[in-house]
């Protein structure tokens, strides 16, 4: 077998799995169980009229079965109701047998690759051997035409459904890689913050009392906005968007500064007003990385400086410490997450040893797209 048709016959059944079946199901077994005596009472003229009647009424069971097995449920129909035909030399001409294309149509909606082969040889088969009772071309060739089309409909709705649920992966994917950025931005920063505190807090603690004290006090103000930030996440993930709590801002920078070492200076210069809300949440983000990672990883950094200047088509960032930073340095997580937040921007961040000591880490990103 050539490439296609292998790869067709090794194709397997559509995913997500299909119902069972529905209320519809029921509603078209009934339906059709009306309308073929009907049929048959109206049109006197159409030969075998009531056997094919009760024949049609027989096999619309196979409906109920025709997602999970569809292609047994093709053949069942269509073998019985082809040799019903040559055996009466005659094709049923009752429209109500239009309801054969809705298992045509569920083989390729939800049949595998091999089922589909198999079903479609079937059809072909039954549609040639009508020649022995209708040789008329038209007859044939509409036939043939009917059948693609109803195939194809089935094929084109099979690879729509399979395009949303890639979509929908997608979706799931962004929101967990946002989740733990979000995560490593927020909880991350104060973690560390409390960590160092209480690494202050061991050294001073048999030394000098009040110095103890405002350890504690500085640990529990990061343990408190810790819990603040995590109780806002998942209202976040819970709450309905009209509640959903409000995106940082460059006012929220003054919040990263501190005395305690390594000191951290905040510097914001321009228009803040004019930032646009995704754009000021992405510089708070970036910079309260970048002074978490110098906190946590500069080693004998004293002070930290964060510059924010905001220009007419830009927002520049710069976030610098004056410890000792190593040169080889593997980019973690919290640098993946700064560059991949500026890239969502169009922008760019650049992280890495400073020319004149200490560690620098460089952001910019455009204002012009994203409205206030």
């Amino acid at each position: 077998m050539t490439s296609p048709v292998r790869a067709l016959w090794a194709a397997p059944a559509a995913a997500p799995a299909p119902p069972r079946r529905v209320w519809r199901d029921w509603a078209l077994v009934a339906a059709i169980a009306v309308l073929a005596p009907l049929e048959a009472l109206l049109r006197p003229e159409v030969p075998w009229r009531w056997l094919w009647a009760a024949l049609l009424v027989a096999l619309s069971a196979t409906l109920l079965w025709r997602r999970v097995r569809p292609l047994a449920m093709l053949a069942i129909a269509f073998t019985i109701g082809t040799g019903f035909g040559l055996a009466t030399a005659g094709e049923p001409q009752l429209y109500t047998t239009a309801y054969f294309l809705v298992l045509l149509y569920s083989l390729f909606r939800w049949g595998s690759g091999r089922a589909i082969v198999v079903g479609g040889l079937l059809v072909v088969t039954g549609i040639l051997l009508s020649l022995v009772s209708s040789p008329a071309p038209a007859d044939i060739i509409g036939g043939i035409a009917v059948a693609v089309a109803t195939g194809t409909l089935g094929v084109a709705f099979r690879w729509r459904s399979r395009a949303r649920a890639r979509e929908l992966d997608q979706a799931r994917l962004a929101e967990r890689m946002q989740l733990a950025r979000d995560l490593h931005d927020t909880v991350a920063h104060h973690v560390s913050a409390i960590a160092i505190q209480a690494q202050a807090g061991a050294l001073v603690a048999a030394t000098d009392q009040q110095a103890t004290i405002g350890v504690f006090q500085a640990i529990e103000t990061e343990a408190s906005r810790t819990l603040r930030e995590m109780r806002a996440m998942v209202g976040v993930l819970r709450a309905d968007a009209a509640v959903l709590a409000p995106t940082p801002s460059l006012g929220d920078l003054s919040s990263l500064a501190t005395t305690a070492p390594p000191e951290v200076a905040v510097r914001v210069q321009g228009e803040a007003d004019a930032v646009p809300a995704a754009v000021a949440a992405t510089v708070f983000r970036i910079a309260q990385e970048a002074v978490t990672n110098a906190r946590r990883h500069a080693r004998d950094a004293r002070r930290v400086a964060v510059d924010v200047r905001v220009d007419a088509d830009a927002v520049l960032v710069e976030v610098r410490d004056d410890g000792v930073a190593a040169a080889s340095a593997v980019p973690g997580f919290g640098i993946r997450g700064m560059q991949e937040r500026a890239a969502l921007l169009g922008g760019s961040c650049v992280a890495g040893p400073a020319a004149e000591g200490g560690w620098l880490v460089t952001a910019s990103l455009p204002k012009a797209g994203w409205s206030a």
